[in-house]
């Protein structure tokens, strides 16, 4: 069927056009609302402007296809395919894209309100600027996805997998992100007003400008400012504001920082943050013993050692720190070394998690807070 003889039967009332072949036709600006059209081949069709309002479309084929600022509201249909499809400016508002292959496909300046995507296929998908509110996105795997300045606001993101994710300037307020894994992801002068972070995975996100106000952190507790955060820096709640210095520590005994952080801050003069250390040697500047994770830990209490001595502190006057291991069987391995430089009725507290990557691929890494005496 070519497209002179959809529209003339679509003219005539005629609706069901299920299982045609309309690959590579030109329906620009045409109104196909109401139709179903399961089963159908619309690759590399041009549907820009297009009007496919509660249009059935349960396992249509949308690949390479133009929907450029089409009107896609209330679309729905079981496991369409929209992989490498342009889709930008499109309204898709109430559309259901549950199972949908939206690989590849660019979604900037959509509006996707409502939209239900639980269960799609999400890789490489752009949503810049996208609208999103109220849109379900549980359980999706959103792994390097752009999202910079979308509207999320109220979104559904439990135990969504967002690692590396691009969140600048996104507006997440009041959006769920329970559980969610936020490794490495960027949410810098993002909107996070009572956003839900409990049990999230943060390690390694950046907050820079991010507004926290109200927000439900992952250990439950509820931010009460509108400062920038840098995970793993405390913030002082309003009522307690006080006047805070910074020292950045540096010393060439340990490895150099090869992002946008220091060795470790004190903080207010006897506070010391130090960075996550993994087995690098400063004089190699380079990963040593790449499969021992007991000579990895030694390097890595090695370098903890050089940032504290730097900062006047030793391992004495470390109070917390955190071991993160990419396979928790290497615990008591990596516990016999750090149990050397601290004294049991002494020791610190200390977090032990198993995390699924590191930097460089290390088998281990540990960070501390120290508060220098005197």
């Amino acid at each position: 069927m070519d497209a002179e003889e959809l529209l003339k039967k679509y003219a005539a009332g005629e609706r069901n056009f299920q299982n045609q072949n309309l690959r590579g036709v030109n329906l620009k600006g045409v109104n196909l609302s109401e139709t179903d059209l399961r089963q159908a081949n619309f690759n590399g069709a041009d549907l820009s402007e297009a009007k496919l309002t509660k249009a059935y479309v349960g396992k249509t084929s949308f690949s390479r296809a133009s929907l450029i600022d089409a009107d896609l509201t209330h679309l729905s249909g079981d496991s369409m395919n929209l992989s490498w499809a342009d889709i930008s400016g499109a309204n898709l508002s109430y559309a259901n894209l549950k199972n949908a292959n939206l690989t590849r496909a660019d979604f900037t300046k959509a509006n996707l309100t409502q939209v239900e995507l639980t269960g799609a296929e999400l890789q490489g998908v752009i949503l810049q600027k996208a609208i999103l509110r109220g849109a379900s996105l549980s359980q999706c795997n959103l792994s390097d996805i752009n999202l910079v300045e979308a509207d999320l606001v109220g979104v559904y993101l439990a135990e969504t997998n967002l690692i590396n994710a691009s969140l600048q300037g996104a507006n997440l307020e009041r959006a769920c992100l329970e559980n969610a894994n936020l490794m490495n992801a960027n949410l810098d002068d993002a909107n996070l007003k009572k956003v839900n972070l409990t049990g999230a995975n943060i390690y390694g996100a950046t907050f820079k400008n991010a507004d926290l106000t109200g927000a439900i952190m992952p250990d439950g507790e509820v931010y009460q400012t509108s400062t920038d955060l840098e995970f793993g820096k405390q913030q002082a709640p309003l009522e307690k504001v006080i006047s805070m210095t910074r020292k950045v520590i540096r010393t060439d005994k340990a490895p150099a920082p090869v992002g946008p952080y220091n060795q470790a801050i004190v903080a207010s003069g006897q506070m010391l943050f130090v960075a996550g250390q993994i087995a690098i040697d400063p004089r190699l500047g380079d990963v040593v013993y790449t499969d021992d994770v007991v000579k990895q830990t030694e390097q890595v209490m090695a370098n903890l050692e050089a940032i504290l001595t730097a900062a006047g502190a030793t391992f004495q006057d470390v109070v917390k720190t955190g071991v993160f291991l990419a396979d928790m069987n290497d615990f008591a391995a990596v516990n016999a070394v750090y149990a050397k430089y601290f004294s049991e009725d002494t020791a610190p507290a200390r977090a032990c998690v198993e995390v699924s990557r590191l930097p460089k691929n290390v088998l281990v890494e540990i960070d501390c807070i120290a508060v220098i005496s005197g």
